[in-house]
């Protein structure tokens, strides 16, 4: 490992050209951080870039789907910084309508960002996490992982997956000072949610913002301790979080399909 180059502390984000990432970047450009940035779109994140200053940021190019990439920018951004405090794995994509109606590629695209996009983060990141003390890994679930959700079956079992790995390593990574949490909120005004197939959107609306996201982001950053692992966003969220986990599977299934159908 080389050096520290950075005394400020340095995140870096997946999926960082728009919505939630970009909101990220931006929150915590201003709070004194530098931060990196990977994304497939370049073209925007250069655009950020300049607007947070070349002091303050730099870009890789990043498809969150290739391990190769994935080695290439953190190394990439370790080389400028000498440390990694923060890894917030936000990259991810959404479709939406009956199962069946999806095709098995556009299953597999989404099964590929979302999950694979987030193990892969987590793998190259940890030694650069590793040297770096008190170092911290935030990962993008969702609601969509509190009860499985008719309509988004596939996407909510992809966010399951990014909340059982975010417990796991929660626990194994204690010993490395790594501390690793979710983001869990419900739909957020991005492009994601644009044409979405889905009756719960209808049902509950969308009244976060990618900046209320990057709010907890920031919070949960801010939190010292180990237990609280899971941070539901707005009041909806927090709601429904506090529902499925004290009240039986029975009054949940009941209360998700009310939502979804």
């Amino acid at each position: 490992m080389s050096s520290s180059r950075e005394s400020r502390p340095c995140m870096f984000i997946s999926g960082a050209a728009v919505g939630i990432g970009r909101a990220t970047a931006r929150l915590f450009a201003a709070r004194g951080w530098y931060i990196g940035m990977g994304d497939i779109d370049e073209a925007s994140m250069a655009e950020l870039v300049t607007e947070l200053g070349p002091e303050n940021a730099m870009a890789v190019p990043l498809d969150v789907r290739s391990p190769d990439d994935w080695h290439a920018a953190l190394a990439a951004f370790h080389t400028r910084t000498g440390r990694l405090d923060l890894l917030v794995n936000n990259a991810g994509i959404l479709i939406s309508g009956p199962l069946q109606d999806n095709t098995l590629n556009r299953h597999n695209a989404q099964i590929d960002i979302n999950v694979k996009g987030v193990l892969y983060g987590c793998h190259a990141g940890f030694a650069y996490l590793a040297a770096t003390p008190g170092a911290q890994v935030i990962n993008l679930a969702s609601s969509a992982a509190f009860y499985g959700q008719a309509s988004l079956a596939n996407y909510s079992a992809t966010k399951f997956y990014v909340r059982g790995l975010t417990e796991a390593l929660n626990i194994e990574w204690q010993d490395h000072d790594i501390r690793v949490r979710d983001i869990m909120p419900l739909f957020v005004r991005t492009a994601l949610v644009d044409g979405m197939n889905a009756q719960s959107i209808r049902r509950l609306g969308v009244h976060l913002t990618p900046e209320d996201v990057a709010a907890v982001v920031w919070k949960a950053s801010q939190h010292p301790g180990w237990g609280k692992v899971h941070w539901p966003v707005g009041a909806q969220a927090s709601i429904l979080y506090k529902l499925t986990a004290f009240t039986p599977d029975w009054l949940n299934r009941l209360v998700a399909r009310r939502i979804a159908v």
